[in-house]
């Protein structure tokens, strides 16, 4: 099945949520059929307004349970006195704070203590909505690869133009010759970690993706094994399939 919009009529009447859960569901089931045994794929989604909402709902709850899970009632079995809740005085300030969406596979290897090696990002609208949301999603790929793990961003949001491959080289001070010709809305990039005669520097496959073609297949780079196949359009049509996506 070639690549569908997602985020403009028709199929922008269905939740893009649902169909980034199912693929990146379906990378991960992917991976774990095809890797090594001693690596294995697990799924991470984060939204930023669930953690968001979570924190309010912390904030608001006035009832302080004791930490043995269980309110005083004056009788029964005595148990182990608790440390009295400490009431700290009002904050000086309050610095706002925003929680960025994550849909990651994260690739760990069993034989060397679930090292993190490779990670898949699927990219979601609010990482692209405002610069300092781009800026973070680039700090924390950058992060990622300095520490040697293999990263494929992939991006279908076609509602935003923004390309986080080219704030990736901005973050990053790395020349403008880097980044992605024209500018595409749509993109998978791989990226691999390497130090070639005491240099540092990324190995990197760019492509662009567009409405109406199939996606590729990417290298997925494993820090410490090397690469392996990770193929988008198999595990995009599983995904269209499991949504009921025609």
């Amino acid at each position: 099945m070639p690549l569908l919009d997602h985020f403009r009529p028709p199929l922008s009447k269905r939740n893009w949520e649902s169909l980034h859960g199912q693929w990146s569901g379906c990378i991960a089931a992917y991976l774990n059929r095809t890797l090594p045994r001693r690596f294995v794929a697990d799924l991470q989604v984060h939204l930023g307004r669930k953690v968001e909402a979570d924190v309010v709902e912390f904030d608001q709850d006035e009832e302080i349970v004791p930490a043995n899970g269980h309110a005083n009632t004056g009788g029964g079995v005595a148990v182990a006195a608790q440390p009295a809740v400490y009431t700290p005085p009002a904050a000086e300030i309050s610095m706002p704070v925003r929680f960025d969406d994550a849909i990651e596979i994260k690739v760990h290897d069993e034989e060397r203590g679930r090292k993190l090696v490779a990670i898949v990002e699927l990219v979601s609208p609010s990482n692209k909505d405002r610069p300092e949301e781009r800026e973070s999603f680039a700090i924390k790929s950058l992060s990622y690869l300095k520490a040697g793990v293999g990263l494929v961003i992939v991006d279908i949001v076609t509602d935003m133009h923004f390309n986080l491959h080219d704030e990736l080289v901005r973050v990053g001070r790395t020349p403008d010759t880097f980044q992605m010709p024209g500018n595409p809305e749509t993109y998978a990039v791989a990226y691999r970690p390497v130090l070639r005669k005491k240099a540092a520097q990324f190995d990197v496959w760019p492509h662009e993706l567009a409405v109406g073609a199939n996606l590729p297949v990417v290298p997925l780079a494993l820090l410490g094994y090397g690469c392996v196949r990770l193929d988008l359009e198999v595990t995009y049509n599983e995904a269209c399939e499991r949504n009921r996506i025609p």
